[in-house]
């Protein structure tokens, strides 16, 4: 089985803020893949989804940002995934808005989500799709903002292309999903 997490914030407050791009790219695969309904369990919101060539957990942490580790933990502890089979989804205000970024392992780049996770498991090595919101501002007002009018279209678009990401990651892993949309600047112009 595999496991995408997409990281946020619960609650209706939190999302459509930039900081929950991870929660909607999981909410668009939902969608492009028709399933409905899962559980909370342990602290996460999870569906399982039988696709062509295997099962696949969609997960969302319910607790804050900094806290997702132990839920997501708790979902993979349910399966037979490893680190491994694991994608995380989450925003980067280092990328710029239109830009998405897939690696192997790494740090947490600043991003508390990632860091708990890291501690949670006790390693770097699963690989994440980084979703481009920019920065403008202080920091915290900047992630719980939502979208600006003149930035929705293109915001919707890098969702889409994150989860066609994704899927990519399912169907062909890692080095694939990084040479297809590594370097993709949606916001340039054409």
């Amino acid at each position: 089985m595999k496991v995408i997490c997409g990281l946020g914030n619960p609650g209706e407050r939190y999302r459509l803020t930039r900081h929950n791009v991870g929660f909607r790219v999981i909410d668009l695969l939902a969608d492009r893949w028709a399933v409905s309904g899962g559980r909370v369990r342990e602290g996460a919101a999870v569906v399982d989804v039988h696709r062509p060539r295997g099962g696949v957990r969609l997960v969302k942490p319910m607790k804050y940002m900094n806290l997702s580790g132990g839920p997501l933990r708790a979902a993979m502890r349910q399966t037979d995934a490893t680190l491994d089979d694991l994608l995380v989804v989450c925003d980067d205000a280092d990328l710029p808005l239109g830009r998405i970024r897939l690696r192997r392992s790494g740090s947490a780049g600043g991003h508390n989500g990632l860091r708990d996770i890291i501690s949670a498991f006790g390693s770097n090595e699963f690989a994440r799709l980084r979703v481009g919101i920019g920065r403008d501002g202080e920091m915290i007002d900047h992630v719980l903002s939502t979208f600006r009018p003149d930035e929705r279209e293109l915001s919707a678009l890098a969702l889409s292309v994150a989860a066609d990401a994704a899927e990519r990651w399912l169907a062909d892993g890692i080095d694939e999903a990084m040479n297809e949309f590594n370097g993709t600047d949606l916001g340039a112009p054409v």
